[in-house]
């Protein structure tokens, strides 16, 4: 089915391209790239609470996410600092995201749990890893032999 042949390497590429755009979104609030924090052109101030830390968070997740590296507990860390931006920053100005700017928000953490959820896809290092661990397990000395 084709649903099964391409369910996995969809999968791959969707955590890719979330995992990537949240990288993107924290190294413009770190570094001033890409347009900057908020479109401003300039970085958030080092260590300025929240939108430092946010930035790094969004850095570091996005980064591992995007490499399907420790997957599941990055996607889980983005999903829940957008959590805490959508229902702190967004929320107490409008209940609707439509109306209170927060739609990119509740778009990444939706996306990030999810894919914590499902897992990296089979394109992903943890996924590679996996596989060297199951191989040397199988092996009757531990040592992994090439087939």
């Amino acid at each position: 089915m084709l649903a099964d042949r391409i369910g996995g390497p969809a999968l791959s590429l969707f955590r890719a391209v979330i995992g990537l755009l949240f990288l993107c979104h924290g190294l413009a609030s770190l570094f001033g790239v890409l347009g900057g924090n908020r479109g401003t052109g300039e970085p958030v101030p080092l260590g300025q609470w929240p939108g430092w830390w946010a930035a790094l968070i969004q850095a570091v997740c996005g980064a591992l996410v995007l490499a399907g590296l420790l997957t599941r507990p990055a996607a889980l860390v983005a999903s829940g600092s957008m959590a805490y931006a959508y229902f702190v920053v967004h929320q107490p100005d409008a209940l609707l995201p439509l109306r209170n700017g927060g739609e990119l928000a509740a778009l990444f953490c939706w996306s990030f749990l999810l894919v914590a959820a499902l897992g990296p896809g089979p394109w992903a290092i943890d996924t590679l890893l996996r596989g060297q661990r199951t191989a040397a397990a199988s092996t009757p000395d531990g040592v992994s032999v090439p087939a």
